[in-house]
Formats: C-alpha cells, sequence, structure tokens
C-alpha cells in the first residue's frame, strides 16, 4: 500500500509534467491585422483563406483584425494587441518608427511580383492630359499613411514643383483604395492616387469601369506590402510564423489574386520609402 508520504510524491510529479507540457492543450491564439487597402468587409472575406491557412500550418487559433483606418492597426501593434500584420510599405515605416515590430515576409502575388505602383487616375471624359491639369480641382487620397494613396503621389508633386497643400481645390481622405478609385467615377472627385494592383482589382470585381478611367502618372516601382510581427513574441512562435508564410505556395486571396510565395525580406527594403517621406520633411514618430 502507498503510503501518504508517498501519494504526495506522485502528485507533486504530476504537477511538475502537467506545467512541463507544451501549450497545445491551451488556448494558444494569434491575431493578424490587415490595413483596410480597401473596404474592411471585402477584406476580411478575401483573407480568409490565409486565416485558415496560417491556423493550420501554426496548429492554433489565427484571427483576422481590420482596422477602420491605416493607423488603427498600428496602434494595435504598438499596443500589442497584435502579433503579426499586414502593412502597406509607407505605415510599416511609419509601425516601425513607434512600435517594437519587424518585417520578415514581401509576397509575390500574380502579375505583381514583389512590387507595385502608385498611379494618379482621372475620368477620360474630363479631358486632363498632365498632372499640371489638377490645378484647383477636387482630390482624393486614401490615407495619410497610404503609401501609394497618400506618400509617393503628394512626394512627385513636390518634385514637380507644385505645393500639395495649395495646388488642389478640395482634398478628401477616401479610406480605401476603391473608394478612391469609385469617387472618381462618380464625379465626387475630378482625380485620386491609387495602388495599381488594387485599381485593377476594383475593375476584375466590377466596382470600377475600366473604360472610363485614365491614368495621367505612375510612380517608380515601391516594394510591396510586407508582412511584420512584434519583436517580443517567443522565438520559437517567431520561427514558426516565419515558416508558415515562406511555405506558401499558390494561394488564393479572394477571386481575382493568388499568393504564389512569400519571399524573406528586411527592414533595409523600405529605406526608399523613408527617403520619400524626407521629401515631405515628415517626422515618422510624430505621425502617430
Amino acid at each position: 500500500m502507498q503510503t501518504a508520504h508517498a501519494r504526495v510524491r506522485i502528485w507533486l510529479c504530476a504537477l511538475v509534467l502537467l506545467l512541463l507540457m507544451p501549450l497545445q492543450g491551451f488556448a494558444e491564439s494569434l491575431t493578424i491585422g490587415l490595413i483596410p487597402s480597401e473596404d474592411p468587409r471585402t477584406m476580411s472575406t478575401e483573407y480568409k483563406p490565409l486565416v485558415d491557412y496560417l491556423s493550420n500550418a501554426l496548429g492554433m487559433e489565427v484571427r483576422s483584425f481590420v482596422a477602420t483606418d491605416y493607423n488603427g492597426v498600428i496602434e494595435a501593434l504598438r499596443s500589442k494587441k497584435l502579433d503579426v500584420a499586414m502593412l502597406g510599405p509607407f505605415s510599416y515605416v511609419l509601425a516601425a518608427a513607434v512600435a517594437d515590430v519587424e518585417a520578415f515576409g514581401i509576397p509575390a502575388t500574380g502579375k505583381a511580383g514583389v512590387s507595385y505602383h502608385a498611379v494618379i487616375i482621372a475620368r477620360k471624359d474630363h479631358g486632363f492630359k498632365t498632372l499640371a491639369d489638377l490645378k484647383g480641382r477636387n482630390f482624393a487620397f486614401v490615407d495619410p499613411s497610404s503609401t501609394s494613396g497618400h506618400l509617393f503621389p503628394k512626394a512627385a508633386l513636390v518634385k514637380l514643383g507644385y505645393d500639395p497643400d495649395a495646388f488642389f481645390g478640395r482634398v478628401l481622405f477616401s479610406g480605401g483604395h476603391d473608394a478612391s478609385a469609385l469617387s472618381v467615377q462618380n464625379g465626387k472627385v475630378d482625380a485620386a492616387a491609387v495602388a495599381d494592383a488594387l485599381l485593377e482589382a476594383a475593375y476584375a470585381r466590377g466596382v470600377v469601369n475600366r473604360e472610363e478611367i485614365q491614368v495621367l502618372w505612375t510612380s517608380e516601382p515601391i516594394p510591396t506590402v510586407p508582412y511584420a510581427m512584434r519583436k517580443d513574441l517567443p522565438e520559437d512562435l517567431r520561427r514558426r510564423v516565419r515558416a508558415a508564410f515562406f511555405a506558401i505556395h499558390d494561394l488564393p486571396i479572394g477571386s481575382h489574386a493568388t499568393i504564389v510565395r512569400v519571399d524573406p525580406i528586411d527592414d533595409s527594403a523600405y529605406d526608399g520609402v523613408r527617403e520619400t517621406a524626407k521629401v515631405l520633411k515628415l517626422d515618422l514618430k510624430k505621425l502617430k
């Protein structure tokens, strides 16, 4: 028969083993943030395959979060409410300036590869030929933290000798690339800055009619959206997250895009974005 002392030893051993067990049986989860480059409902639906893939690859619950604006994702990273995020190039630069995050991967999506362009668009029937024709006209940017929907087009105007704050008649921030393109088509604004890949997606979904839109200006190539994660996550989890993303192969996102693969990348890839911000004399740490 076991003595009381022996039974206590058995219970203590069992307790130690329980404490040393991996966390698989506990509610471990990961939250990924998505900048609202399109309508948030569209983003949640189209990126569900990525969320489901990560959940299976990591063996844990993965939740998505789409903020109402770009800075909402940056703030959620800073307050540690997000673990991983898909950011725009400029919103990543802002996040890296105020939060302890680092870029680790860059997706190649179909024809776009690992870069894209900012474009300025207008209606074909309005007769605009160059950016100079937009003086005094109404214009839509996407979001103050948008790379292609604000930073690069605004810097281009400065380089051409125009004062972006005085050049246009009325300026608004639409909140999404699809919303900006639709504002041009509907005549709410005369022109807008958007990402070429997201403009193509709006055409493909029938949100905007290609035949009614013309491109007045195209930027130099911009490194595409980075995946970033908090540096203070457990190293084992960081390793598993990287491995899961780098194993992606031909993952459909919505009905009009596919993540062909995810390539490794580091913070220095976005130094060109930082240089563009300097053209506008932006203090990154004061922007958020």
